[in-house]
C-alpha cells in the first residue's frame, strides 16, 4: 500500500499547478495610447475601461488628495477649486491619481470626480472669439486661471463657455483637451 500524501505535498503540488497555469495564459497587449492622433483606445486592464490618460473636472470644492489610493493614506492637500479640470493619470479600483495643470498629484476617491470637460486658462490674459479663427471678433478677455468648460474641439480651436462668455480659443492658451484631440 502506498503512503497518503501529507498536506505540505499537496500544497506545493497545487502551488506548481497554479503557477504552470499562468504561465500557459494569454498575454495581451496595452492598447493605450496619445500618439495616434491624440485617440486613446479603452485599455480593459484599466478598472474604469476607459482611456488613460484623460480629462475630468472636479465634482466639489474640497476634495481630498492622497499619497495612495484608499483612505488609510494620508492626505498631502485638498483641491479647493469646483469644476477645476484634471487629468487621471492611473487608476486603482475606485481611486484613480490625477494631476492638475500646475503638474501636482495626488490620489482621489472617483466619487470626487465629473465626467464634464472643463478647462483653465493659462499663460497671459486671452482673448475668446466669435468664430474659430484669429481674426473674428472678441467675445471676451480672460485672465490666467479662470475656470471654464469645454464645448468641442476642432482642429486648432475649441469652443468654450467661460461664465455665459461663450466663443473659440486657440487649444494653446488652455489646459483641458489634447494636442490633437476631436471632442464634440
Amino acid at each position: 500500500m502506498l503512503p497518503l500524501p501529507t498536506t505540505s505535498a499537496i500544497r506545493r503540488a497545487l502551488a506548481v499547478l497554479v503557477l504552470a497555469v499562468a504561465a500557459l495564459a494569454p498575454v495581451t497587449p496595452s492598447t493605450a495610447d496619445a500618439s495616434e492622433g491624440g485617440r486613446r483606445e479603452k485599455d480593459p486592464t484599466h478598472a474604469s475601461g476607459l482611456p488613460i490618460p484623460r480629462f475630468v473636472s472636479l465634482r466639489s470644492g474640497e476634495v481630498n488628495a492622497r499619497t495612495g489610493p484608499n483612505v488609510r493614506y494620508p492626505i498631502e492637500w485638498v483641491f479647493t477649486r469646483k469644476e477645476m479640470p484634471v487629468e487621471i493619470t492611473q487608476e486603482f479600483d475606485t481611486w484613480r491619481r490625477i494631476r492638475d495643470w500646475e503638474g501636482s498629484e495626488g490620489w482621489v476617491h472617483q466619487s470626487m470626480l465629473s465626467g464634464k470637460r472643463s478647462i483653465v486658462i493659462t499663460g497671459d490674459i486671452r482673448t475668446v472669439r466669435k468664430e474659430p479663427h484669429g481674426d473674428a471678433a472678441v467675445v471676451a478677455r480672460a485672465q490666467p486661471g479662470v475656470i471654464g468648460w469645454l464645448r468641442k474641439c476642432k482642429g486648432e480651436w475649441c469652443e468654450v463657455d467661460l461664465k455665459g462668455y461663450r466663443g473659440w480659443m486657440s487649444r494653446g492658451e488652455f489646459w483641458g483637451a489634447y494636442k490633437d484631440e476631436t471632442f464634440e
